[in-house]
């Protein structure tokens, strides 16, 4: 296995000589109210209004259900990072970890998370790692990333983390993928990350998960979108590679649901690790428009 076939995109070239650079993360106490989680958990809702943003996270809290609060309040530290809160029954809730709590509400409903080796590839800062590891037993939890995101969320979980769940997180750097052919996991994740890499190398990814796992959860855009209303959207060369990134590149109404809908079957296709593999659920990952999200399960030899 070549290593050059998860070298790092022109998309997040960019963004790491921009946005996630060393001297931004040397210091994590409100990297979340930054340009580094801008970039890679929370868009910046700075010119729309914070206020917008506040709204729908007191909105998503009003429909959470008594589980999903338990699962929450499980989470420990989640105000390292300062970010954008409401106080809702007298918890502090940002949108990154309503985020997590449905990604592991979806995830947990159709696998036993308890006792599992998982992979994420491309972990953010590391919220839902946090998450599971928060809520659940598992074995272990590596994450594979790019080398400065790593770093991120190495000293983000360090932070937030007890000692033993922090000693089930293997940090892999991507230059690294190459030693992991006698690896195997019972759970591959993949959030966002997918959306934002040459799709080679997406198929690379697929490939290794179809021989090395036995379970597949995705939650990535069913395609992308050009939007003139949104006046704070990137400018110049960073949309353009970011409209080339991805095996899902048409261009769609984002809040047209029936725009939507029509990309979905393509979005379960192009996410399907092999013919070997079955689609065990999928479904609208709220709460933006065009996120969906899908479980896949290995139901053959190969």
């Amino acid at each position: 296995m070549k290593s050059t076939k998860t070298a790092e995109s022109a998309l997040w070239k960019l963004i790491n000589t921009s946005y996630i650079t060393d001297d931004k993360i040397q210091n994590i106490n409100d990297f979340k109210n930054s340009d580094v989680n801008f970039r890679i958990a929370l868009w910046n809702p700075q010119t729309n209004g914070v206020r917008y943003l506040k709204t729908l996270i007191y909105n998503l809290c009003a429909e959470l259900s008594a589980q999903n609060w338990y699962r929450l309040s499980k989470i420990k530290k989640r105000d390292v990072g300062a970010p954008i809160s409401v106080i809702y029954d007298g918890q502090a809730v940002c949108m990154d970890y309503l985020q997590a709590i449905y990604e592991t509400e979806f995830i947990s409903d159709h696998i036993h998370l308890d006792e599992i080796d998982i992979l994420e590839i491309g972990a953010g800062y590391g919220r839902t790692c946090h998450a599971i590891l928060s809520n659940h037993l598992v074995k272990s939890y590596t994450i594979l990333d790019l080398p400065n995101c790593l770093e991120l969320s190495r000293r983000y979980l360090t932070e937030v983390l007890d000692k033993e769940s922090l000693s089930k997180v293997i940090f892999v750097k991507v230059i690294d993928f190459s030693n992991m052919d006698n690896h195997h996991f019972d759970l591959c994740i993949n959030i966002d990350s997918f959306a934002e890499m040459e799709s080679e190398i997406v198929q690379h990814y697929l490939d290794y998960i179809a021989s090395h796992c036995e379970q597949l959860y995705v939650k990535n855009p069913v395609g992308k979108y050009e939007d003139p209303s949104l006046n704070t959207m990137p400018k110049g060369n960073e949309v353009a590679i970011a409209l080339n990134m991805g095996v899902l590149r048409d261009v769609l109404d984002i809040h047209d649901s029936r725009s939507i809908a029509d990309q979905i079957p393509k979005f379960l296709a192009a996410y399907r690790p092999s013919t070997y593999w079955e689609l065990v659920a999928d479904s609208w990952a709220r709460p933006w428009s065009y996120y969906w999200q899908a479980i896949y399960q290995r139901s053959g030899n190969k």
